[in-house]
């Protein structure tokens, strides 16, 4: 690619091993059809709710089903601290297709993990039972670090070799992870870790506009924006260590997947083109302050951005350059691949843990 884009080789997956049960998954479990091989992993973050279902096959896994929704769970939790009743509804209904497709595809084992808006919500319990009522699926509240674990364990391949530790992030709905791996030996050794309160969701509605606003109120606000990013950031930004060698950074989101996209020009969402890609960070900056200075019918009429993500990647682009400025790579490498992933490779080697 001329403009300076690379893509990693494409590594093969870890060895799966036989899973042991998982009690928590028992709607869709190993004693309903014991004969069964696919594996699933449902990942219900403040944005999206993603599945992937997966068999085991050679050195990895192939897909054999997938399902990605935005159903903002989020929405208005940081005004009320609770999941409100249209978004819960939202996710049910996303949830039973889910259910659906566990069923029909005969699923020997699943985890199904709900992170930052289901973490902070009052009413976040009761939405878990409600969901297990309705669907039959069992959400696993887990902490940031184990959302960062998992994250990482999911996307680690595609780190560009190098000496020195690199910086993985996840830009979630909520909440955006970081974290400082050592990558020199098979499995990545996690060195340090940070989340910050601020995903696509929860700084668009603390720190962003709504509606249609002049160029000074964007540029203001964006400018809060990365502003309050910074500042969540500072702690583990102090305890960073001396870079040694070339500073390598691997992002997992749908911001450095569209931003990607929107580098790349593609008229529509191609994972094949995106995944694995590594883009200069210059050039992920100067998209992120195009996309960042458009209203929001500019930012609608953008391919891979369209209006549904419209309200919420200028967010997304304020926690990017911000993770750029922090660890100043010269290259990003795209994943997209993340909790997912992380926990399919779990559950194929026999742990859930």
């Amino acid at each position: 690619m001329g403009d300076g884009s690379a893509r990693m080789p494409r590594p093969p997956e870890s060895k799966p091993a036989r899973p042991a049960p998982n009690p928590a998954s028992a709607p869709h479990g190993r004693a309903r059809w014991p004969e069964a091989r696919h594996y699933a992993a449902l990942d219900l973050g403040t944005n999206n709710c993603r599945l992937l279902i997966a068999r085991p096959q050679g050195g990895g896994f192939t897909v054999v089903d997938a399902f990605s929704r935005i159903v903002r769970l989020g929405e208005g939790l940081a005004s009320s601290g609770r999941l409100s009743d249209a978004a819960i509804e939202r996710t049910i209904a996303a949830l039973r297709i889910c259910a659906d497709k566990l069923r029909r595809r005969h699923v020997a084992l699943s985890r199904s993990v709900a992170t930052e808006a289901c973490r902070q919500a009052a009413n976040g319990p009761e939405f878990i039972r409600r969901v297990y009522a309705e669907t039959g699926i069992v959400l696993d509240i887990i902490t940031a670090e184990e959302e960062a674990r998992l994250a990482v364990l999911g996307c680690h391949a595609l780190l560009e070799p190098g000496d020195g530790p690199a910086l993985v992030f996840d830009i979630g709905g909520g909440s955006t992870e970081l974290v400082l791996v050592d990558n020199s030996a098979e499995q990545p050794r996690i060195l340090d870790w940070h989340s910050a309160p601020w995903g696509v969701v929860s700084l668009t509605e603390a720190r962003g506009v709504t509606g249609d606003q002049d160029e000074p109120t964007r540029t203001a606000a964006y400018a809060r924006m990365r502003e309050s990013v910074a500042e969540a950031f500072a702690p583990f930004v102090a305890r960073l260590p001396a870079i040694t060698g070339t500073p390598r950074l691997l992002g997992t989101s749908g911001t450095v997947t569209t931003l990607a996209s929107v580098h790349l020009g593609l008229p529509s969402y191609d994972r094949s083109a995106v995944d694995g890609l590594i883009v200069p960070t210059a050039s992920m900056r100067a998209v992120s302050q195009r996309i960042a200075g458009l209203d929001m019918a500019g930012r609608s009429a953008v391919p891979c951005i369209g209006a549904e993500r419209a309200d919420l990647v200028v967010a997304g682009c304020a926690i990017l350059e911000t993770i750029m400025e922090i660890w100043p790579a010269e290259r990003l490498g795209i994943a997209d691949r993340g909790i997912r992933e992380g926990i399919l490779r779990h559950l194929m080697r026999g742990s859930l843990k």
